[in-house]
């Protein structure tokens, strides 16, 4: 391959364009990026940079070092509009091309949003984040619009700033279908002695100038609302392109599309039926999906390990593997009750997750020891 077109400047594309040099590619690599700005880490944008106490340069995934030995040919600011395989080439929205014999996948997607709510803030670029930093000034109310991992990120941020919050989420417990019960109720009570106020079960129609309209007739009174209800992948413009797609792009199991000289990495990827919306799942993928792609066929698989973090108040909650409703929880080092406790789960005697809270150390000698990943073929 002459050149390789890296469809996305975020986590997963920059990991792509450095596992191809590490795997000794020389070529030419072109990262086409829909936002102005050079490659920068997300997870801050919740947190740190959201507070106040980070800055956009801090986010920068690649240093000048980085820039210079990669050799990156930059297409920022344009997004991708069609891919043609026969013709080897990336068609843009500024109306140029970019000619590549392989194409890495890993344009991510975008913050969904509520009917009703179009105009409530969401977080997922910089852009966002700027806006709505900008919106929390002193003695505004917030209403966040879902319990997942990034609303409750945001929704701990604004109580560090001193803001009054309201957490809306449709489910009994925050995370219950990923966690289970009993370590929902824990997320639960995080929000609780924050004094944020968060209500499960809740349903709601619509956005106001007044804030939020719940199904029942009442009115959460806000000055801010942010959605955080997930993403949807940015597939539409491999329409045609003979890429199968479908809540994200489909790939086998080492991340090759139905084109060999295609592969995606990261959120936009979907293996096994199923897409993995993490930082440390984008950064896994790379060297299986460049190795695959450099060899032209399958030559490796992928197998995530499930690692997930998130930021919560004074809380650090880590997970890793892949736990399912039906397995038996139970608390190795501490109780739910406790301020720092791990917790596995466990399937016909094997362990098959770990969970801590403020607990590191104890996670990652668990997730070492029972938690080995099967070597790739």
């Amino acid at each position: 391959m002459k050149r390789v077109a890296v469809v996305g400047a975020s986590l997963a594309g920059v990991r792509a364009a450095q596992e191809l040099r590490a795997q000794g590619y020389d070529g030419g690599i072109v990262l086409i990026g829909e936002e102005p700005h050079l490659p920068y880490d997300r997870p801050p944008l919740s947190k740190g940079f959201l507070a106040g106490t980070a800055s956009a340069a801090s986010l920068e995934l690649l240093d000048a070092g980085d820039l210079a030995s990669l050799a990156l040919d930059f297409r920022l600011g344009v997004r991708a509009t069609a891919l043609e395989p026969a013709a080897r080439r990336v068609l843009l929205s500024d109306g140029g091309s970019v000619h590549a014999d392989g194409v890495v996948i890993a344009t991510g997607g975008r913050a969904r949003t509520l009917p009703g709510f179009e105009n409530a803030f969401v977080l997922r670029t910089l852009d966002d984040a700027v806006a709505l930093r900008a919106a929390l000034v002193p003695g505004v109310r917030v209403a966040v619009v879902g319990a997942g991992f990034i609303g409750a990120e945001v929704a701990s941020t604004c109580r560090s700033l001193g803001l009054d919050v309201v957490v809306l989420e449709a489910l009994a417990a925050p995370l219950a279908p990923v966690l289970g019960p009993s370590l929902a109720a824990v997320c639960a009570r995080l929000h609780a002695e924050h004094g944020t106020d968060l209500r499960c079960g809740v349903q709601i129609s619509g956005l106001s100038p007044a804030g939020v309209e719940l199904a029942d007739g009442s009115l959460v009174p806000a000055d801010v609302v942010v959605t955080g209800v997930g993403m949807t992948p940015a597939t539409e413009w491999l329409a045609g392109s003979g890429v199968a797609v479908g809540n994200g792009v489909h790939t086998d199991e080492g991340l090759v599309t139905a084109l060999p000289q295609v592969v995606a990495v990261g959120d936009v990827a979907r293996y096994g039926g199923r897409r993995h919306e993490h930082w440390t799942n984008a950064s896994e993928q790379a060297p299986v999906a460049v190795a695959n792609l450099l060899a032209g066929r399958t030559s490796r698989t992928y197998e995530p390990s499930g690692y997930v973090w998130s930021d919560q108040y004074a809380g650090r909650l880590q997970l890793a593997g892949h736990p399912r409703p039906d397995d038996t929880l139970s608390y190795v080092d501490g109780d739910p009750s406790s301020s720092s406790f791990v917790a596995t789960w466990q399937r016909d005697g094997a362990t098959v997750g770990v969970f801590a809270l403020n607990n590191a150390k104890l996670f990652n000698r668990l997730r070492r020891q029972s938690l080995r990943r099967p070597a790739t073929v």
